[in-house]
């Protein structure tokens, strides 16, 4: 039986190892490998928590050297229904910040400072753990920068090279977070971590700051392989960003990226979704309401100083018995990369999604869920003071985004990049054609005028333009021809990304060469 071994800062199989969709990826890809015969075992940190949840199992402790000290490490393993064994590494310094947390939000003087002491930790404690099994895995895979300080360790200490002839992964889920810190000169630096290993500073510095880091372009360099969630996505990050025309590209690592996609050492393998559940009758916009107002008296108990919080429980309560003509719907994190467009100010100073709501006025209302950086939840919570038709609730509620995405007519995901994505996957697979910004995992997922739409601009204004006009345009599709319209509705939710072909298209371009 071929074994793999995830890395990763979350794990969506364990509750409370989640923030979002990196969790995700690590609980389902592991469990479809495992469908196709692997043995999947997935290490993250317990982060004070995960260790004691119930059927956790001790293993034992592994002796870890980091910062001239050595730590013991307690490995503590829990199996799921489908047979992935999740181990969990358990020490203090996975909780320094408060337990429960797995992101600690950095000083910007200091940017990744804490967490990169936390996961080059992580990353030393499991290559001790792998080292110590009598039947390691034949692939590790790693996700995103908070694993990668594991390459240079294997590749240049002699404490571990018996693991250089197992088979690494690298994959890039967010190209803006690096976790690039200094290479000496701080106590968050890979000098102070893992003194006296003698690295090639050549293979694991930043491409800029050469006095620094970067553990992602370290991972490009010297993975074996390296995949992105995406074909679009590997494709746009093999050119430089440029955000005058709009184009988020490789930021900054693109010569690497186009490097190991001339070596055939880059792929693009697709996220899945899953489809088995049966989403039953469509909720009735009362009963859209009451949920809503549920779960905002829950959030206000909670936050009762919450201004948003209060708002909406106002717009909720003076909202029409009738549904509307038409419920769009939004949710996502309130980031720069989902939310610029969506806040993009024309001319005359109007954002995209005011437009959109005056234009539409009392045929529509507008329900955008989600939460993120305090500087675009204020900026929501401003347009939905001052228009009637815009529901902002500011949060996340798994309880409450599924019936959101059933009830929505069309789901707005105006990304300025996106990797995969798995919202519009979401609301496909409930029968919400999505409109789209054109880019990585999107554009992989959606058909213009087929499944959904799409649209493009060379320019963030121009992009913004074709965002208004593109959902105004599928609205009034809607209103005009509901026969077109419910044809775009089923061919959207028969769309099938599911998580065995991701795990078929990941063993056949990232686990095993042609010759095996």
């Amino acid at each position: 039986m071929h074994s793999v071994l995830f890395l990763a800062a979350e794990n969506g199989a364990l509750p409370g190892g989640k923030v979002g969709g990196v969790g995700d990826v690590v609980r389902d890809l592991p469990k479809a490998l495992a469908g196709e015969g692997w043995r999947v075992r997935v290490a993250t940190p317990s982060y004070g928590t995960l260790h004691r949840l119930t059927g956790a199992e001790k293993l034992g402790t592994v002796v870890t050297p980091f910062r001239g000290t050595q730590h013991e490490v307690e490995v503590w393993r829990l199996i799921s229904d489908e047979g992935v064994e999740n181990i969990i590494l358990h020490h203090p310094l996975f909780e320094e910040h408060g337990a429960g947390r797995i992101y600690f939000d950095e000083d910007i003087d200091r940017p990744f400072a804490t967490d990169a002491n936390k996961f080059a930790f992580y990353c030393i404690a499991t290559a001790c753990w792998i080292r110590s099994l009598d039947c390691p895995p034949d692939i590790v895979h790693l996700h995103d920068w908070h694993a990668a300080f594991y390459l240079p360790l294997i590749e240049y200490s002699h404490e571990f090279d018996k693991l250089r002839g197992i088979r690494t992964v690298f994959t890039i889920h967010n190209l803006s977070y690096q976790g690039t810190r200094p290479l000496d000169g701080d106590e968050s630096s890979l000098a102070a971590w893992f003194h006296p290993v003698e690295f090639n500073r050549d293979s694991i510095a930043d491409p800029v700051h050469t006095h620094c880091i970067n553990p992602m372009a370290a991972a490009i360099r010297l993975a074996d392989r390296v995949s992105t969630v995406s074909p679009t996505y590997a494709q746009e990050i093999c050119r430089p960003s440029n955000p005058d025309v709009g184009f988020i590209g490789g930021e900054g690592l693109e010569s690497l990226l186009q490097d190991a996609a001339d070596e055939g050492r880059l792929a693009g393998v697709l996220n899945g979704c899953f489809y088995g559940d049966s989403p039953g009758r469509r909720p009735g916009w009362q009963r859209i309401l009451s949920m809503l107002e549920a779960q905002l008296h829950d959030w206000q108990l909670k936050a009762p100083a919450n201004e948003a919080h209060k708002l909406a429980l106002e717009r909720v309560a003076t909202m029409p018995k009738r549904r509307p003509q038409h419920l769009v719907t939004s949710i996502g994190r309130l980031v720069a990369q989902k939310a610029t467009l969506l806040l993009h100010a024309d001319a005359t100073g109007e954002t995209s999604i005011e437009r959109i709501a005056n234009k539409l006025g009392r045929n529509a209302v507008i329900i955008v869920l989600g939460s993120g950086e305090a500087s675009y939840e204020a900026r929501m919570l401003d347009l939905a003071a001052r228009l009637p038709n815009l529901i902002f609730l500011c949060g996340y509620s798994e309880v409450l985004a599924d019936p959101v995405y059933h009830a929505g007519d069309l789901f707005l995901m105006p990304s300025s990049f996106e990797p995969c994505g798995i919202s519009q996957m979401l609301a496909m697979r409930r029968g919400q054609p999505c409109v789209a910004h054109a880019v990585g995992g999107l554009r992989d997922t959606i058909r213009h005028g087929e499944t959904g739409f799409l649209f493009e601009g060379n320019t963030p204004d121009a992009q913004a333009d074709a965002f208004v006009e593109t959902t105004l345009a599928a609205l009034r599709l809607r209103a005009e021809d509901p026969v077109a319209w419910d044809n775009i509705r089923k061919a959207a939710a028969a769309q099938r990304f599911d998580w065995a072909s991701s795990a078929q298209q990941t063993i056949k371009a990232l686990y095993v060469d042609d010759h095996d």
